[in-house]
């Protein structure tokens, strides 16, 4: 009962935070960075890093294109440069997905290192405050839905896959998963993006639901990606900041993976529109 107590108290403290600095621009900015520097510090140990490098080039990535969204005059200077983000950190993603399929270790040679750590870890972070404010606009409700997304799918995967899972998902990496668990975190995802839509006033019904899917793929995803990490590491968890929860990287896994996806999606939206 202890235990729940406290994992129920800073699940609370987690969620307070994120949605308190919803409503400040620059809260929410300094919050991402203090994020970002979280998880970085627990993902560079998972995989061996202790280089202080990371550290400079996530801060010079993240407060540059802060700056540049926020500040700037150029649009068009920044679309640019997000669109080689953008596509430099899916590729990186992609690799990772590869990866996860092969039986072998994920190779963590010195140049890979840094590069996964810019590229899946750092860009991540910018783009998630890209997704709030987006077209140069403060729309903090786009990232708070998709972190309901985020928070139904992991719920429901969690509760169907527990009572009703069967078929494992990807027993090699997180022997809890489940395919039913996976498809009914997936079901109740598409149905929250219905009640997201109605309430927030940002995107349509069917962008919503597109959004869901791949906040559901790409996040359980992103999940199994850490997973195999701790595996490598020989951990349970990334970190012990969240008391019943383990590390930040933990809780925010999902959401950092499907970020560029997420960002993508937005862009097509705007570019069809």
């Amino acid at each position: 009962m202890k235990e729940l107590g406290t994992r129920a108290l800073s699940g609370l403290l987690y969620i307070s935070l994120l949605i308190g600095s919803l409503f400040w621009q620059h809260a929410l900015i300094a919050l991402f960075f203090i994020f970002g520097l979280i998880c970085l510090a627990e993902f560079k140990k998972l995989i061996q890093l202790k280089s202080f490098w990371p550290y400079l080039i996530f801060s010079l990535l993240y407060f540059g294109f802060a700056y540049w969204k926020l500040f700037a005059d150029s649009s068009k200077g920044f679309n640019e440069a997000s669109q080689i983000l953008l596509v430099i950190t899916i590729f990186v993603q992609l690799i990772l997905i590869k990866d996860l399929f092969s039986e072998k270790t994920i190779p963590l040679f010195s140049t890979k290192r840094f590069i996964i750590t810019t590229f899946y870890l750092s860009s991540s972070f910018v783009f998630l405050i890209s997704i709030a404010n987006f077209n140069h606009n403060f729309t903090p409700l786009l990232l708070l839905g998709s972190f309901i997304l985020v928070w139904v799918n992991d719920t429901f995967a969690y509760l169907v896959g527990k009572n009703f899972g069967k078929q494992k998902l990807f027993p090699s990496i997180s022997p809890k998963k489940t395919v039913e668990g996976f498809l009914g975190g997936l079901f109740f995802s598409c149905i929250a993006s219905y009640f997201i839509a109605n309430f927030t006033d940002t995107l349509s019904f069917t962008n919503w639901l597109i959004l869901s899917i791949i906040i559901s793929v790409f996040g359980t995803i992103g999940d199994l990606i850490e997973s195999k990490f701790k595996r490598m590491a020989n951990v349970k968890d990334s970190g012990v900041i969240m008391p019943g929860h383990g590390g930040l990287l933990d809780r925010l896994d999902s959401i950092i993976f499907a970020a560029s996806f997420i960002f993508l999606f937005l862009r097509i939206v705007t570019y069809v529109s």
